[in-house]
């Protein structure tokens, strides 16, 4: 490595990434590149009309922060508007499914838009490219088309198990969306086959000759708006004016002598620090990788975790949140001494049922000059909505409030609900070593915190780290993939545990890192995500 590293789930977004840092660009200037052009090729995954959270590490200039960019509930929004229509909670906590989809496709799902807002931020304060010239790559796979790669072609056509719409819905019920993403025999575009999208090109075109203020107060904007409208959306003029990225100080923890550097609340930071210390407390190397007691003590952990994440985990500013004790080690040693007790933590649930979509995606960036970035953005379950002639998505992040009045995760505008969202930078000493994050909704805490052990506690480097089997628990069943053993399985069982095996090899999260070793950076890629590491 020369110049930098990057690691992304598209290869396209990868390569862009690494153009900017061949052309003389820094770590931030990379991770826009790359995550410009993940929305123009992963366009379900994430986009402009989306949210996220941005991690920084920028060794020249002395700054350590994260940009928070959560979408936030709509001015017209209200706490009490779908709960008489609620069908019940998903399984792992993230999101309610309501009577005819309400809160999931369509206008009504739709939080601020905060992506592009935060990109260009991050360019002007950080970066030295401009936002013009780094959407040229992303404006030429909308206008040219992009190859629907493995993972997308699964994505567009899976249905979530407990009643979430199935995602062809996301690309056929907008008149705009089935324009862009359906055949006209019907189907939907191929594995192999080139989707184009001339109107995002376009969209790109004027976002690149007049800013991002076009897109939140300019011309864009009032196309926005007249389409929110007439069709019944939540979205206010006003609410796109008031888009502003946060800056936050990185929450710090500490495992087995490294520090841990992650995100704040509405983000899932919490959980890996809080399931760190849990952990720090057993030899989990002498346990054996993926063993039946490692899966054990690390499943309890993650459910311990996501407990205390459905009571009290949301939007600081308008809950208090007893960030000191969730985080302390007083705290993490009583739960562990309950998981050596052999307790067994109950997640409770709304009647229970079903997975959560997993629509997200995420960048790792390091540079020569020792800047590195970790950055999760994503349309949380996209709307399906389309504004004619703008081409782009909007989020679809309604469906994850609580639509229950009085809750920690209920509606109220201007508030951001939870994610788990966790992008990590793990220090050596002073200096960054692991550079982690993922997509995956509720998996993401858990995919991000397999990976700093698998690094930590065996030894492994960066692609050994994010291809290892993972296993899952955010509710009362511990989910593995494929690649466990069923002679694990068996034993799992054999200690009163619910287990359910995914047909995916690879699953629960897609972990990307980057790992410092002693020649520079290694780095991974999820394989379950058709992405790469490069380097420059």
């Amino acid at each position: 490595m020369t110049r930098g590293i990057v690691s992304a789930p598209q290869p396209e977004a990868v390569e862009a990434g690494a153009d900017a840092l061949r052309n003389g660009g820094n770590a931030v200037d990379a991770a826009i590149a790359c995550a410009l052009v993940q929305t123009a090729v992963d366009p379900l995954m994430c986009g402009i009309a989306g949210f996220g959270s941005m991690h920084l590490y920028l060794a020249q200039r002395k700054k350590h922060l994260l940009l928070d960019f959560h979408g936030r509930a709509p001015a017209l929004a209200r706490e009490d508007m779908w709960s008489d229509v609620i069908v019940r909670e998903a399984e792992d906590g993230f999101g309610f499914i309501l009577e005819d989809h309400v809160n999931d496709i369509g206008y009504g799902a739709i939080t601020t838009p905060m992506t592009l807002r935060a990109f260009d931020a991050a360019l002007k304060r950080f970066g030295t490219m401009t936002l013009g010239e780094l959407i040229e790559p992303a404006i030429a796979y909308a206008e040219d088309g992009f190859m629907v790669r493995p993972h997308v072609n699964y994505f567009w056509h899976l249905a979530e198990r407990g009643g979430k719409a199935p995602h062809s819905m996301r690309l056929t019920e907008n008149p705009e969306a089935r324009r862009i993403y359906v055949k006209d025999d019907g189907s939907l575009h191929a594995l192999g086959e080139s989707v184009r999208n001339p109107d995002m090109a376009e969209t790109y075109r004027r976002i690149a000759r007049d800013g991002a203020d076009a897109f939140y107060t300019g011309s864009i904007a009032g196309q926005i708006i007249a389409d929110m409208e007439a069709n019944g959306g939540l979205l206010t003029r006003e609410d796109l004016a008031g888009v502003a990225a946060q800056d936050a100080a990185p929450l710090w923890g500490a495992y087995r002598g490294y520090r841990v550097a992650t995100n704040r609340p509405p983000g899932g930071g919490v959980m890996i620090l809080q399931m760190l210390n849990i952990l720090e407390q057993f030899d989990l190397a002498a346990m054996g990788h993926n063993s039946p007691e490692y899966i054990s003590a690390v499943s309890e952990a993650m459910k311990m975790a996501t407990l205390d994440k459905d009571v009290h985990l949301g939007d600081p500013r308008f809950i208090d949140i007893p960030l000191d004790r969730l985080i302390s080690k007083e705290h993490a040693g009583e739960l562990a001494a309950r998981i050596k007790r052999g307790e067994k933590t109950h997640v409770p649930r709304f009647n229970p049922g079903g997975e959560e979509s997993k629509d997200t995606t995420h960048v790792c960036t390091a540079d020569a000059d020792g800047n590195c970035v970790s950055l999760t953005h994503s349309l949380g379950m996209p709307s399906g909505v389309v504004t004619p002639g703008l081409g782009f998505m909007y989020n679809g992040c309604m469906a994850v409030f609580d639509p229950r009045p009085g809750r920690t995760g209920s509606i109220q505008p201007g508030k951001s609900r939870f994610t788990a969202m966790c992008p990590t930078i793990v220090f050596k000493e002073d200096d960054p070593y692991l550079v982690i994050g993922a997509p995956g909704a509720t998996f993401i805490t858990m995919g991000v915190l397999q990976g700093i052990l698998n690094v930590i506690d065996f030894g492994m480097n960066a692609q050994e780290a994010v291809q290892a089997p993972r296993f899952c628990a955010t509710s009362d069943v511990i989910d593995i993939t494929n690649r466990i053993t069923r002679a694990t399985q068996s034993q799992l069982e054999a200690r009163g545990y619910t287990v359910r095996r995914s047909p995916l090899s690879y699953h629960f999260a897609g972990v990307h890192a980057l790992r410092r070793c002693d020649d520079g950076w290694d780095g991974g890629a999820d394989p379950g995500r058709d992405g790469m590491a490069m380097s420059v």
